[in-house]
């Protein structure tokens, strides 16, 4: 009984965590749209992930033990993916629900979980998400319209997570784990460059610096630091199905900070979503990805 009790105990604290990182995530949204009216959701995207480098990189300094003779390709491919990704998704977020691009995004991991299987009972998985996604989309099946383009946006954000994952196991492969700090580094100065050359000094606003540095704490380096805790302490199916939960608790930051009350029908299209990625992780075909960065 105490051994039990004991095991609960241990477990009880990285579950709590890899909630807080959940919520951080999406609190870290709802601050990031504010960004919108002063810089664009591009502009956004480009200070979150610079905020983010500069975060990590005194944190970890993940430059310490690389080997030039490494491939870099991978890198620089997990890099740009990275940080299209992280734009797309901000793009999206201008005109769709928080909780339906985040579930609508989350048809990306899924998908590159289920190309790897090849058993009879995902199929099921698969079809659950494919009608979780024809209820998100704005597709005239009777659900509240939403702006087509902006879910198309938050469809390609979930593509780039599929390659973001790919490349990001082959970064980790050749770079250890200093793949993550390097691939937001590279994510910066691909990304950052551009958005100075279009908007000028207006980009770094006094008023929209504080957002960027709490957007990159709450978006990325806090959630990232919570989660890599949780997945070295809960079991992988464990760890998968909780994050099963992420369009749930976007759903809920949605409605709470922004006020974007979901529909019947949309909450079905998130519940339908989420319980193809419980069924995947519990199935054993869903393997834990930290997308935070």
């Amino acid at each position: 009984m105490a051994r039990s009790q004991a095991g609960a105990k241990a477990l009880l604290i990285p579950i709590l965590g890899l909630l807080a990182a959940m919520a951080s995530f999406q609190l870290g949204a709802s601050f990031a749209k504010r960004m919108f009216p002063m810089v664009g959701a591009p502009g956004a995207a480009a200070l979150r992930i610079l905020a983010s480098a500069i975060m990590l990189a005194m944190a970890r300094r993940p430059w310490r033990g690389l080997s030039a003779k490494g491939p870099w390709g991978p890198l620089l491919a997990y890099g740009v993916t990275l940080g299209t990704m992280n734009t797309l998704f901000y793009m999206s977020l201008r005109t769709v629900p928080l909780g339906i691009a985040v579930a609508i995004e989350f048809i990306g991991p899924l998908g590159v979980a289920m190309a790897a299987s090849r058993r009879p009972m995902d199929l099921v998985w698969v079809a659950l998400a494919g009608g979780g996604l024809l209820l998100l989309l704005p597709l005239g099946l009777g659900g509240p319209r939403i702006d087509l383009g902006g879910a198309l946006l938050a469809l390609a954000a979930g593509g780039c997570w599929a390659l973001y994952i790919v490349f990001g196991r082959r970064a980790g492969q050749a770079h250890g784990s200093n793949a993550a700090g390097l691939g937001v580094i590279i994510a910066a100065l691909i990304f950052v460059p551009p958005q100075i050359v279009i908007q000028g000094a207006s980009l770094f606003t006094p008023r929209a610096i504080p957002l960027a540095l709490v957007v990159g704490l709450l978006s990325s380096a806090l959630p990232y630091s919570l989660e890599m805790f949780a997945l070295t302490r809960l079991p992988a199916r464990l760890f998968g199905t909780m994050m099963s939960l992420e369009p749930a608790v976007g759903a809920l930051a949605g409605a709470t900070l922004m006020g974007q009350v979901l529909a019947p029908v949309q909450w079905g299209g998130l519940l339908a979503v989420m319980g193809a990625s419980a069924g995947a992780a519990l199935s054993g075909a869903v393997h834990p990805e930290t997308p935070t960065e």
